[in-house]
């Protein structure tokens, strides 16, 4: 019997697996994107951001939100004409057919999804434990209590997902919502602190140069930093196969969504502004999450934010933990069914239809990972990896925006087009992407030395994984058309 495109026959076109159940429509697929770019980010980068550049914390988030469209764009030229799971991988090895770069590629995204998942995991368990202590429910566990607890999470997070994108993605719509209400919460009193006349909105276009940067380094070493609030639009390419009817949904869900999370981001960045004064902006700077905390505690000193936020903030590190795990399971079992990962990391439920074994593999990493980045508590792991996680996915970037250049002139000229990059973009989005990720935007020296290590352990995974396709022969270099 013939399917329909919002339909998938219960095996594979060889006969073997199942193939996984289209059950994203436009709604889901929307949140689903807007969820994952908001997530933990904003509370993270929003008070490093206003001590870099004082008033103008605004512009870096609107220089970020442009190169993301820009990169968007490459993705939804491609995503539209290679509607398969594996993302940044896949495109790059169809553009270059190298197996190296495309497992290095493909690790590259993993790592920095799975290293993010665990990170939040660890964050969440903390504010949870801050948030009971606050109120004066339970004092302050110890390390080990909260590493149990952020294990458990990982592994529940493992059930959502074996469960099947429905229910994963409906568990990340009630998660999206309370975010965006947290969000609300700091506008809503930015807006009611300037109608008050109290609040400082001649700021807004100040620039303070608390760092002796200069106006133009100051702004790229923020925009740097805001990248890492913008990053997520990029994992709904993995849900594709999960999708109806991606060719048409796909280009105007993803900008919607890239749309809706920088206006949240510049009006949460202007409420900033106007609420706190430029000492305290430049005071902030080195404390994470704290810029958003202040804002509400100080515009709205009735309100019990120190009571509630630290909850807010754990459904917002929950959601960016599900959506990163969804998308590495997802992308490991891309990579597996087009032969770059070993092909028994492709398996499928047949009742649920759910990548179990990407689900089982990413887990295993991300408590392994959680062990590691809480094994020393003294060092500023969260903020390291999270930089990292940007630095390794602006090269991802820079290689897809290529790979689009390089794809285009590949093109089949009677194969239908549903998306294209207009003109030049992917060769600007390319270069920005490339530029963002140097050393002059001031990035920390050790993330770079993450990045390297991590893609140490690329390498000896490649190794590994060429000797087992060697011996059962699937070869890397293979692609499905």
């Amino acid at each position: 019997m013939s399917t329909t495109s919002e339909e998938v026959s219960d095996v594979s076109p060889h006969g073997t697996e199942p193939t996984l159940k289209r059950v994203l429509g436009p709604k889901l697929l929307l949140l689903f994107i807007v969820g994952d770019i908001l997530g933990a980010g904003v509370y993270a980068v929003t008070g490093t951001m206003a001590g870099t550049v004082g008033g103008l914390v605004w512009l870096p988030f609107l220089l970020a939100f442009v190169v993301a469209t820009l990169t968007a764009f490459s993705y939804l030229e491609l995503v539209t004409q290679y509607p398969q799971a594996a993302g940044a991988a896949l495109y790059t090895h169809k553009a270059f057919g190298i197996h190296f770069v495309t497992f290095l590629v493909a690790f590259a995204v993993v790592c920095s999804g799975i290293t993010s998942a665990s990170t939040s995991a660890n964050v969440l368990a903390q504010n949870l434990f801050g948030g009971l202590e606050v109120n004066g429910w339970m004092g302050m566990p110890g390390q080990g209590v909260i590493t149990a607890v952020a294990l458990a999470f990982m592994l529940l997070l493992a059930v959502i997902n074996l469960r099947g994108v429905g229910e994963s993605v409906k568990f990340n719509v009630v998660l999206t919502v309370v975010e965006m209400a947290a969000l609300c919460i700091v506008i809503g009193v930015g807006f009611f602190v300037m109608a008050q006349g109290t609040g400082n909105p001649g700021e807004i276009f100040v620039f303070n140069d608390y760092q002796d940067k200069g106006l133009f380094l100051a702004v790229t070493a923020a925009t740097s930093i805001a990248f890492f609030a913008m990053v997520g639009f990029e994992d709904s390419v993995n849900m594709v196969e999960e999708t109806r009817n991606p060719e048409k949904i796909f280009p105007r869900t993803m900008l919607t969504g890239l749309g809706i999370a920088v206006l949240l981001y510049m009006l949460v960045a202007v409420s900033v502004v106007s609420v706190l004064s430029p000492t305290e902006l430049e005071g902030i700077r080195e404390a994470e999450g704290a810029a958003l905390l202040e804002v509400v505690h100080k515009g709205s000193p009735d309100f019990p934010i120190d009571r509630v936020f630290p909850f807010l903030a754990v459904f917002a590190v929950a959601n960016t933990a599900l959506i990163n795990m969804l998308m590495a399971s997802r992308l490991i079992y891309g990579m597996a069914r087009q032969h770059v990962l070993p092909r028994p990391l492709g398996k499928v439920l047949r009742v649920r239809r759910t990548p179990w074994a990407g689900i089982a593999f990413s887990t295993l990493l991300a408590l392994g990972l959680i062990l590691y980045v809480t094994s020393d508590p003294e060092s500023n792991i969260v903020a390291n990896l999270s930089g990292t996680t940007a630095f390794l996915l602006l090269c991802v970037f820079t290689v897809v925006n290529v790979a689009c250049v390089v794809l285009r002139r590949k093109r089949d000229p009677h194969r239908k087009v549903f998306f294209t990059s207009p003109g030049p973009l992917p060769l600007v989005a390319a270069l920005l992407c490339a530029f963002l990720a140097g050393p002059w935007v001031g990035r920390n020296v050790i993330q770079y030395q993450i990045a390297g290590g991590l893609m140490a352990i690329g390498v000896i995974l490649w190794l590994i994984t060429w000797l087992v396709n060697r011996r059962t022969n699937n070869h890397g270099d293979r692609v499905n058309p």
